[in-house]
């Protein structure tokens, strides 16, 4: 249902060289890791925190800064980010989404400008995909991708629902800041379009309290800024933050290591943290809009960019669309790197990609 990456995130602590070196792996979908490699134990200057929040586990890291500053600066981060998923959830009765959803068919509603931000952002991924995004998707409200519950809707609930999935039904006026669903029945599901702008949020939040060297990590998300604090010693450079890539057909396992630095956005979308088998086939909680049926052309997506505007919500729509035409619209998006996992495991990477992607370093965790 959710165009969105979430899964819950895990950290785990790796020994491989032993305790001199400390690895921490923070686990997402196909961005399997926001792995920090630390050449040396974390200094004095570095801080971390974890919440739940848009249904996924949150990780904040920041370096470089006193402890108080630290502390303060990440709740003022938390608080926004947690201001802005609840404006922008579809499980909150009485926020802007619950009214657009209440209005659809009658009147246009009021939405804050952070919300009228995302929408406009949703709206342009729809055309940009010819719909293989679509925020209306949060009309085929049957699906359950609860592990412990899982419910895949029967065909006539789909065929009924399906014809209110179509973005040019939702009418954004800027001037006004007025959103209205012409339909009766009509929701947007904001999972796949949102996330980031709010770990953006919280990014700048972090900035704005003198932090230059942070990390935050929410389900398939990462973002970057600056870079670690530590050294590996005389005569070596300053290290980047690491980002371990999941292999999708093998999910315990990497395919490699992404080394950034600087203000940096890794997004991932992939098939099999939010899914469930059912008579031995797959679903996973990535929708074709056409159909209201999980898309099976794809098994992830990871992205780069220097901003979140670049590749925000083209993950889902890669998945949906299939590695064609994601390799398309690659060529409309300068300086963006794409990994591509498809169905039978085939991988494809841009040009960008291949040099920024590197070996896992003998991780017995990487695919062989």
């Amino acid at each position: 249902m959710e165009q969105a990456n979430a899964c819950h995130a895990v950290v785990a602590q790796m020994s491989a060289h032993g305790a001199a070196r400390r690895r921490w792996v923070q686990a997402v979908p196909l961005l399997a890791a926001a792995l920090w490699l630390r050449p040396v134990l974390a200094s004095a200057g570095t801080a971390q925190s974890s919440r739940t929040l848009m249904g996924t586990r949150v990780d904040i890291t920041v370096d470089g800064v006193a402890q108080p500053i630290a502390e303060a600066a990440m709740q003022a981060a938390w608080t926004e980010m947690t201001r802005l998923a609840d404006m922008m959830s579809r499980y909150r009765l009485g926020n802007p989404v619950h009214a657009l959803q209440l209005s659809a068919g009658l009147q246009p509603v009021p939405v804050p400008p952070e919300m009228m931000r995302v929408l406009t952002m949703g709206q342009a991924v729809s055309a940009r995909s010819h719909g293989a995004f679509d925020m209306t998707v949060g009309a085929l409200a049957n699906w359950r991708f609860d592990h412990a519950e899982p419910v895949v809707p029967a065909a006539e609930e789909i065929a009924r629902e399906l014809p209110l999935v179509d973005y040019r039904d939702l009418r954004l006026d800027p001037q006004q800041q007025t959103a209205y669903l012409r339909r009766r029945g009509m929701r947007v599901d904001l999972g796949g379009i949102a996330k980031l702008p709010i770990l953006q949020a919280g990014m700048a939040v972090l900035k704005a309290h003198g932090v230059a060297a942070a990390m935050i990590n929410g389900g398939g998300d990462v973002l970057v800024s600056g870079h670690p604090q530590g050294h590996s010693g005389a005569g070596s450079r300053e290290p980047d933050w690491r980002i371990g890539v999941r292999d999708p057909m093998a999910p315990d396992r990497l395919i490699g290591v992404l080394r950034v630095r600087g203000d940096v956005v890794v997004a991932a979308s992939g098939d099999y943290e939010r899914g469930f088998t059912v008579a031995g086939k797959r679903y996973h909680h990535i929708l074709d809009p056409d159909t209201g049926m999980p898309e099976q052309r794809m098994r992830g997506v990871v992205l780069v960019a220097r901003q979140v505007d670049a590749v925000n919500g083209m993950g889902p729509a890669m998945m949906v669309a299939g590695q064609a035409a994601g390799r398309r619209w690659l060529g409309a998006m300068p300086g963006v790197d794409a990994l591509m996992v498809d169905a039978a495991g085939l991988r494809w990477m841009s040009a960008g990609m291949r040099e920024r992607l590197g070996p896992c370093s003998g991780e017995p965790v990487c695919t062989t």
